[in-house]
């Protein structure tokens, strides 16, 4: 089947900027799947939230289909990288307990995935795919993102990305889904974070590889006027887990 390839032309960005998942959310998945023998991580990137299952799991395989990503992708000794793709896990039947896709389910053939989590996992599985919404910082400074999201870039944001912002509450889960609490993302960030943070996103990518322009040229003018250069600010990123059994 056809990858869809939306990180790999800016995984080096991808790997320095993109913010960590919270231990918290890390632990409570973990300790949801029936044992600690095995967990795959889909669509890692650069293996964020693999390096962290990891320390939970006697090992994780975690795949990607994107050859740049698995190239910047974090070591650990057991963990397992795979070039792969989600709808088709290279793990043999009723091998794992725990099934996650962090920042990607969206992307997939919903269908072809659950059916491999059906075939991977063994019996009373966990599959766990969250996403994060729109980062928050302060009235000025979100009203300018938001802006940036919807007028600039409205048009080259793939259809996927209904989902995040729909935040996942229609993604299909055809799952026992479990009710989860609530979980975030924080950071503490320089102006040059934040712009960098923002280059990532995949409609960035798309305006300027179509366009031949610079997308963010007015945002980063915008923002500096509101973000002092030597000022390390707080960033929030609310999550919304799905998390079910087979």
């Amino acid at each position: 089947m056809q990858f869809k390839d939306h990180f790999s032309r800016q995984s080096s960005a991808y790997s320095r900027y993109r913010p960590g998942y919270p231990a918290r959310l890390i632990e409570y998945v973990a300790r949801e799947a029936p044992h600690t023998n095995l967990a795959v991580d889909c669509a890692t990137g650069n293996g964020q939230a693999a390096a962290s299952l990891a320390e939970y799991f006697t090992a994780v395989v975690a795949i990607d289909g994107s050859f740049g990503q698995l190239a910047r992708a974090v070591s650990r000794n057991n963990l397992h990288y795979v070039a792969a793709l989600a709808e088709q896990l290279p793990l043999p039947d009723a091998s794992a307990a725990l099934v996650t896709a962090a920042q990607a389910a969206h992307w997939f053939d919903f269908e072809r995935f659950y059916r491999e989590c059906r075939r991977v996992l063994v019996p009373g599985g966990v599959v766990a795919v969250w996403t994060y919404g729109r980062l928050r910082v302060d009235e000025s400074v979100d009203a300018a993102v938001d802006r940036f999201y919807s007028d600039k870039l409205g048009r080259f944001w793939p259809a996927e990305r209904r989902h995040v912002d729909q935040a996942y509450r229609n993604l299909p889960f055809p799952l026992r889904d479990r009710p989860t609490p609530d979980f975030s993302m924080q950071a503490r960030w320089s102006i040059d974070e934040m712009i960098g943070y923002l280059g990532t996103w995949s409609a960035v990518q798309r305006f300027e590889v179509i366009t031949g322009q610079d997308s963010m040229a007015e945002l980063r003018e915008e923002l500096e006027a509101l973000w002092p250069a030597d000022r390390q600010t707080g960033v929030t990123w609310p999550i919304h887990l799905r998390l079910g059994n087979t």
